[in-house]
């Protein structure tokens, strides 16, 4: 009598654990009677009719996922290994439990896959310089494939490229050509700016007389304060020269 009761009190417990299921607010049931899907339930208590209905919990919350390191061919020729990271959730349970047997491991496949694929299809300097571009790119496609599966990819996020050795000396080679290209280039325009004011300066003199006069006593004044020596070399205005010239030439034809 004792033993049936204990078998008794088995079988009850056993029906309870199957019957009642408890979900927390971020899990959700996907319902199945007798193999065919019935709905979504939760959060809360819920209760099934053991044999007849059955339950699957998915997990609602963002999950995180690293995406091993891919190897990929730039379009311009270089190998590097590219990592990333992908959040995605859940957002329709039951296309994620009847529309694919494993999600999260077929996301993570096709996050590696789409991933080689778009990084393929950009120049090195793309993937040094323009991974916020290349992050949207990435998770617009995801976004795109897994929406029949009832997920949302939320974020793309490339973490580390790695590069060969000799490839990050040339980097650094072509970095130092080209800032001495700019550096010739800003010295280049300095001197075009520099010869445009001169010519300025030249037109002003030359419709005012009175100013080359003026410029000639300043640079006078600035040789006599800077230079220390003893000896100083003035030089002579071609208009005292010209007369004394005239003068010589007239001189010399009377003579004749």
């Amino acid at each position: 009598m004792f033993s049936s009761m204990i078998i008794g009190l088995i079988i009850i417990i056993s029906l309870l654990f199957y019957t009642i299921r408890i979900l927390r607010e971020y899990e959700r049931g996907v319902v199945f009677f007798l193999g065919r899907y019935q709905g979504n339930k939760g959060p809360g208590l819920i209760i099934l009719i053991p044999g007849i209905q059955q339950m699957i919990t998915v997990d609602t919350r963002t999950v995180v996922f690293d995406v091993p390191t891919q190897d990929v061919i730039s379009r311009d020729n270089v190998s590097v290994k590219v990592n990333a990271v992908v959040y995605f959730r859940v957002i329709e349970p039951e296309k994620a439990i009847i529309q694919v047997e494993n999600f999260q491991q077929a996301t993570s496949q096709l996050a590696q896959t789409t991933l080689r694929s778009v990084l393929g299809q950009h120049d090195l300097d793309d993937m040094l310089a323009a991974r916020d571009k290349l992050n949207r790119d990435i998770q617009t496609i995801l976004d795109k494939h897994t929406d029949a599966w009832g997920i949302k990819v939320t974020h793309v996020e490339i973490k580390h490229v790695d590069i060969d050795e000799s490839m990050i000396r040339a980097i650094a080679k072509q970095a130092e050509a080209e800032r001495e290209r700019r550096a010739k280039i800003i010295h280049a325009e300095g001197e075009l700016q520099a010869a445009e004011k001169l010519l300025q300066a030249a037109v002003i003199l030359a419709k005012q007389p009175q100013a080359i006069q003026l410029r000639y006593l300043q640079t006078m004044s600035d040789i006599a304060s800077q230079d220390k020596t003893h000896t100083i070399v003035f030089p002579l205005p071609m208009d005292l020269i010209s007369p004394l010239q005239e003068l010589i030439k007239q001189q010399s034809l009377a003579q004749k």
